[in-house]
Formats: C-alpha cells, structure tokens, sequence
C-alpha cells in the first residue's frame, strides 16, 4: 500500500504549517486532542501524587511493558515514505558559552521520563522531551505513552513529565500534563505508524515541603492543602485548644477488644473430686472467676479425642467433653451446595452426605456436625487513642514554562532516511531471554544512522517505520531520536521516538528499535499541538491558581 493511500498526507514546509491548517479544501492529517488534567486543583493534585512521600511513587514506578510478550521482527516496507517537502523547526535554549568538542556524549537536558497510572493503577514511565513550540510547553512522546492501548480509557491518568529524571530526582520540577494530541488513526485504531504525541503541559513547579498552620490560616490558603492525623498522649489531648491553639480539632476515640482464652480449674486437692456445687460455684455468672460452658462446633477427628466422662470435669484433667453431635439432618441442595463451598474455605466443619438413586443422581442431602463442650473465660480491654488532626499547608515554587527551563528540542519532517541520530530513553526492561542489563534509573543512549528504508510489522499495523540498530530495552519507548545532535548546545531535531523493539537475528535479545517515520501527518498533529497556551499551576508565592 502507498502511504498516501493510508494516511490522507499532505505535502507541508515550516512555512505553511498555519496555512495548511487553514485551508479546508485539503485533507487534514485528523489530529485527535484529549484532555489530560480538568483543572488546576486537579493537576496539583497529579503532581503530589508522584511527590509525595519523598517522591515514593516515583520509585516504585515500573518501566511500560504492555508489549513485551510480542517483540515484533520487522520487514521492509513500501519504500515511499515521504509526502511532500522537508521542513523543521529550529530547537531553543542549549548550554551557553560552550562550542568546543567534548569527547563523552552530554545527554540532553530536555529528555526526561513521563511518568502514568495505566489502566490498573500501576505507576509506569515512558520516555520524552521537550520540544520547540510557541508557548514553551510541549513534550514529544509515543502515543502509546499517553493513550490507552490495554484497557478501556482514552488517555493514561496521572500524566507527568519530569526533564533530568536521575534515580527519584526531579532537578526541573514536574510538569503535569494538560492536552495530548495524536493522530486520530492512532487514538482510535491504533495504528503504530502513527504512535507519536505532542503534550501540551501546565508551566513546572517543585515542593518546597509543608507547614503546619492554624485553623484561620488554612481556610485562607489557596494552594495546596490538608489534614493529616497525628497521634498524641493524654495529657496532649487534655491541654487541647488551651496550651496548642487552633492548630486542629482534638480527638478520641475508645476502642472495646474482647479476649477469650480456654481455662482449666485447679485440680482438686488430695486427689478428691470436685463436687457438683463446686463444678456450679465455679461457673455460675455471678461468680468471680467469669467462666462459661460454651459449646463449640469441631471436626469429627477433634470430636473423637475429646472425653466423654463426666469424672474428667471434675477431676480437673480435660475441661472439655463430648457435647453430642446432631446426627444426619436433612437439607436442600441449594444449602448442601453452599456448605460445600463453606468446607473448602475452611468455615464448615461437619460432614456432608448426598445419597444418589440408581441413576447416580443426587435426590437427598444431609449435614452432620460436631460439638464439644469448652470451658472459656472472656475477659474486656478497653483501650484510648488520642489524635489531632493537623492543618498542613503545601508549600510549592513555580519554576515557569518548561522550554525557558531546559530548552526545546527542534522537530523535523520528511527528512531523507539512512541519516545519523541519538536516540535517547530509560530503558529498564528485560531482554526477552531474561537478561536485564538495565535500571531505568538512568538515561541511556543509541548512536547510529537509520535503515535507508521503511520497515513494517503486521502485529501493529505497521507500514512506514525506521530502524535503528539499538539495544535499549523498555521504558526508553517514547524517548526521542535527535538529527543533528549538537554535543556542546545538547540539542538537535526530532525527528522520531522510540515506538517499537525488534529481536531480527532470533537469538531473544532487542537488537533493533523502530519509529514511526515523520511526515507531513505529524507535522500535522505537531502545529495543532502548536496552539495550545501554556497555563500555571501555582503563583510565584506557591498559592494555587483559580
């Protein structure tokens, strides 16, 4: 198939990116946008989720291995992959008064983990950067890094980027995700030649910690806030609102646990017998010792140790007897059924009998249960737990738009395949043999020129794909492939992201990845993208925005 068949593309320059989005007589590339956080309260919310705790969910996050299982081996394509001229747009930012030759490859500040909830809840990463754009505010990711591809939403939740991610660091802030746009083929069927996004993100804060206030103090705050309970003694709890002040409500609460054990009466001295007022004395409710004879259900095995003498009561040997059993007693089949289920778990003791006629069906049932007779003693604890719940005030520092923090990569499309690129990502996945080689905790990197072709993949829908020799593994998927890298400015041009991972010599090792080629469908999706103003979380003094 001819890409242009596929894919309604439209020949695009930087110049007439605006234009063409103007014109309705020409096909549009359908650049589908979805919302990712409904508000700012809402956002500020996403970002403490992963903050919190020291950045706890941040570490416990996992590389995004929905695809795993199906390493694909890729095949060439059509050949034809361009739909009109070359365009770019030139990157921002870099490092400043450093143009001489550095020996090491220096990683791009811009790239950085996106991190997500996918649609079981489990914290994952992808990989990203950011991206040149006109309010500063894009990240340049996999499309299956933002849109669910496993389960039933439109978008993952929780959708953050962090630039400089190193083991649980946020060095730049977070920035939480605030509109996503993809190709509509990919959104909604999922069609890998398209499995890129462009995510338009709210303006980077960090948390300066938290503070705790006054009950005045807190309803008048505006930024990020709430009541964490905090356990106190007695005497705390009595000073209360006098010594502490309006520092939050002082509270109580009485918790009544019961205690039962099994009792054995002394054995009587001079080796008499325990007369029958003595056995009733030694029960009685009234009495002092608040010991009951209780009858306790117990399998047919334990039925048949226990004693059934009466002397065995009152020598003071086994204060347990026989309490009888109830025999076969007859019951439905639906109560039958439910027993039967009851005695797998554990919570029915007895024995059940169904009797069959002569065409082995079932026509009676029957329960047949155990009991002993367990002298026990109950006694009840009363214990007090004393809390208040304490005012807190999240303290936060707005660290503005994410291209003046750490630059923009270029973008660049229906470029010429076979040229040289970095391809930057986490990856943290195991190779499909098992081996492991890497954290995720770290950014990595694959140097190398693409395939001069396309190459396709039938188990994703894939026609028009590149290829670069590359080793990473997953939770480099999103990360970014970079045409011209400067090593000293740290920057170059987008013009792919890590989509898919290949096994082509069989031996189970990730030997090659693959993205979708970028043509005039993503320049598309990118200058719709392009649009989205930049929007902030927090005022310069950390209060919450309305």
């Amino acid at each position: 198939m001819n890409p242009r068949t596929k894919h309604l593309l439209i020949p695009l320059s930087i110049a007439g990116l605006a234009a063409a989005l103007a014109t309705p007589a020409q096909a549009a590339a359908e650049p589908e946008r979805t919302p990712l956080s409904a508000d700012r309260p809402g956002a500020y919310a996403v970002a403490k989720f992963w903050l919190d705790a020291n950045g706890a969910a941040l570490k416990q996050a996992r590389q995004y291995t929905w695809d795993s299982k199906d390493v694909a081996k890729l095949v060439r394509g059509q050949g034809d992959t361009t739909d009109g001229k070359p365009g770019q747009v030139a990157p921002i930012g870099g490092e400043k008064g450093t143009s001489a030759k550095v020996r090491n490859v220096n990683l791009p500040k811009t790239a950085g983990k996106v991190f997500f909830l996918d649609h079981k809840g489990v914290p994952r990463w992808c990989s990203g950067t950011s991206i040149q754009s006109k309010y500063r505010n894009l990240v340049a990711t996999a499309g299956h890094c933002v849109y669910d591809v496993e389960g039933n939403e439109d978008a993952l939740r929780n959708w953050v980027f962090i630039p400089g991610y190193h083991e649980g660091k946020a060095p730049w802030g977070v920035y939480v995700g605030q509109a996503a746009f993809t190709h509509y083929n990919f959104a909604v069927h999922e069609d890998f030649d398209h499995d890129y996004a462009f995510v338009a993100v709210y303006d980077g804060f960090v948390f300066n910690g938290e503070k705790r206030v006054t009950g005045s103090e807190f309803a008048a705050w505006n930024g990020g806030k709430w009541i964490e309970p905090k356990t106190i003694t007695a005497d705390e709890y009595a000073a209360g609102y006098a010594k502490y002040g309006d520092l939050g409500p002082y509270k109580k609460e009485d918790k009544v646990a019961t205690n039962v054990e099994t009792v054995n009466p002394p054995a009587p001295a001079d080796g008499k017998k325990y007369t029958d007022q003595e056995i009733a004395d030694y029960v009685k409710p009234e009495g002092k010792n608040g010991v009951k004879l209780l009858a306790v259900e117990v399998t047919s095995y334990d039925y048949g140790k226990a004693s059934d003498a009466t002397d065995a009561l009152r020598n003071g040997e086994k204060f347990i007897s026989k309490s009888g059993n109830k025999g076969k007693t007859p019951i439905s089949k639906e109560e039958y059924d439910k027993l039967l289920k009851e005695k797998a778990s554990g919570n029915f003791l007895g024995e059940l009998t169904a009797v069959k006629d002569k065409n082995q069906n079932e026509i009676e049932w029957y329960k047949t249960q155990y009991f002993i007779k367990k002298w026990v003693k109950s006694t009840t604890v009363t214990t007090t737990t004393y809390w208040v719940e304490q005012y807190i005030i999240g303290l936060a520092k707005n660290v503005g738009r994410l291209g003046d923090v750490v630059g923009g990569q270029g973008f660049a499309w229906n470029q010429k395949p076979g040229q040289p690129v970095f391809a930057f990502g986490y990856p943290g996945d195991a190779h499909p043999d098992g081996d492991k080689p890497y954290t995720g905790l770290t950014m990595k990197y694959c140097h190398g020129k693409t395939n001069t072709g396309t190459y396709a993949s039938n188990a994703f829908k894939v026609e028009d794909h590149l290829a670069l020799k590359c080793s990473m593994t997953g939770g480099s998927d999103g990360g970014p492939w970079l045409l011209k890298y400067s090593n000293s400015k740290r920057l170059g041009y987008v013009n792919g992201v890590t989509s898919l991972f290949h096994d082509q010599d069989g031996n189970d090792r990730i030997d090659f990845v693959s993205s979708p080629y970028f043509n005039g469908d993503t320049a598309e999706v990118y200058a719709d993208a392009n649009q989205a103003r930049n929007a902030r979380i927090v005022s310069d003094q950390g209060e919450l925005l309305n």
